[in-house]
């Protein structure tokens, strides 16, 4: 990329897989368009751009192409429930179980943490993508796959606003209660609606990305930044 182009450029990748491109598009100070057709794909490109850039990456660029609505949401889901359920997870900074179709196990997704001086104990929330009607099975199922997987906390994402009777089954599940001295509700119940208008996941505060994390951005960060000084001091 530094042999072929100058900072200030636009690079194109019609194909970007896990975002190394437009990473390294972003830290050489070029602008850039990425494409993917998969919405596990493009999960993964934010997490890289988050772990590379930090947060404050995520107000620099735009997704066009994924849901913004319920309605966007449903479609996509009735379209295709797999590309619903990657999008969807998603929106938590979650990793899919597995990324190709099948059996999950009741599984659809996982994210990781450590609350503990001993960071060898990791510790994970599952996640379980509805699409459809939620149904109290759903909800006794999950807490099953929680005691099988000895998870410290489940989340079930949803389309429909849980009735009374769903809540209090989900709060009979009790709390987690972290060494950092907050507690958890054990099995949480959120709405697509919810996500999309900011809502997060009550989830101990040393959370860790569930992808191979990206190195963050040094020497080559300092190079670019000395570069673009430059430009805007030589401007008129």
């Amino acid at each position: 990329m530094r042999a072929s182009s100058n900072a200030g450029d636009l690079v194109l990748d019609p194909f970007c897989g896990c975002g190394t491109a437009v990473a390294a598009a972003q830290a050489l100070g070029r602008r850039w368009i990425g494409i993917d057709i998969t919405h596990l794909a493009i999960n993964l490109i934010k997490t890289h751009l988050r772990d590379t850039f930090g947060p404050e990456i995520e107000k620099t660029y735009k997704v066009i192409g994924e849901p913004v609505t319920v309605d966007d949401a449903k479609e996509l889901a009735e379209k295709d429930p797999y590309q619903f359920q990657w999008w969807a997870l998603g929106l938590v900074g979650a990793r899919p179980a597995q990324e190709k179709k099948g059996a999950n196990k009741g599984i659809d997704g996982h994210l990781f943490f450590h609350d503990e001086a001993d960071t060898a104990k990791t510790k994970q929330v599952i996640l379980s993508v509805k699409a459809g009607g939620l149904t109290p099975p759903q909800l006794r199922d999950l807490r099953g796959v929680i005691d099988r997987e000895k998870a410290q906390i489940g989340v079930l994402i949803t389309f429909e606003e849980p009735r009374k009777p769903m809540r209090v089954e989900a709060a009979s599940a009790g709390f987690y209660s972290s060494p950092l001295g907050t507690k958890h509700s054990t099995l949480q119940l959120v709405t697509v609606g919810e996500l999309l208008a900011g809502k997060k996941l009550d989830l101990p505060s040393r959370l860790f990305s569930t992808f191979k994390v990206a190195p963050k951005a040094a020497g080559i960060g300092r190079e670019v930044k000395n570069v673009l000084s430059k430009k805007r001091a030589a401007a008129p």
